[in-house]
């Protein structure tokens, strides 16, 4: 991989195409051109373009179960209990 060099990469699930402008042992620096932001850098790590590491994944959270809640009462009706009942 050298400077001025074409590579196609998955960005956002498509695949788009930049410009090699610094390589690093471990990150590739790309321009890319997007519709509202033209010469854009992005960094990839080399072993993701290359294919010989692991793709990147998205953390799962774990879903948490919602605990039922009683209704509420209003004030209003506890005192006119209260009163027809005394």
């Amino acid at each position: 991989m050298n400077v001025g060099e074409r590579i196609k990469f998955s960005f956002g699930g498509k695949e788009k195409e930049g410009v090699v402008t610094r390589v690093f042992p471990k990150n590739v620096y790309l321009k890319v051109d997007f519709p509202k932001h033209p010469g854009k850098i992005i960094i990839r790590s080399l072993a993701e373009l290359e294919g010989k590491g692991p793709e990147r994944k998205k953390k799962e959270k774990p879903k948490k179960a919602k605990k039922e809640k009683a209704p509420k009462e209003k004030k209003g009706e506890e005192k006119k209990e209260k009163t027809a009942a005394g």
